[in-house]
């Protein structure tokens, strides 16, 4: 299986999710997409693989959301996308890529079904404890 993470070091659902692709047996390619952004080609190839929006791939969390006044319902997709080029900071994540899928795993669980033997249990670590998911 091939496995692909849109990833940041910094956020801890990233790592979290990382790991769990890890301890189900999957050595993943690991995208820091604030190094290594997407092409904006590549970007909307996610979204629809996603089956998203742009706006639903937008961070606001310590981004320059509010002062590029992204929250403006109006803008079109093409706006956002311009942004998020501009400002690979707004793009959430993590995102992965897989033969069976694409998601935004938030939460990091998310990640399971994508997989083709998931970890059984997981612990975060925020101490919470994940599992019971079977492919």
């Amino acid at each position: 299986m091939t496995v692909t993470i849109y990833h940041n070091p910094a956020c801890g659902t990233s790592r979290n999710t990382l790991e769990m692709i890890r301890q189900s047996g999957e050595e993943p390619e690991v995208v820091e997409y604030l190094k290594a952004p997407p092409s904006r080609e590549r970007l909307v190839e996610l979204i629809h693989a996603m089956g998203i929006r742009p706006r639903d791939l937008l961070r606001e969390k310590g981004t320059p959301y509010a002062e590029l006044g992204l929250e403006d319902q109006t803008l079109a997709d093409d706006a956002l996308l311009d942004a998020m080029m501009a400002h690979p900071i707004l793009i959430n994540r993590p995102i992965v890529v897989t033969d069976r899928g694409a998601a935004l795993c938030r939460p990091s669980e998310r990640v399971l079904p994508l997989l083709d033997n998931p970890v059984a249990t997981f612990t975060k670590e925020d101490g919470e404890t994940v599992g019971g998911y079977r492919a």
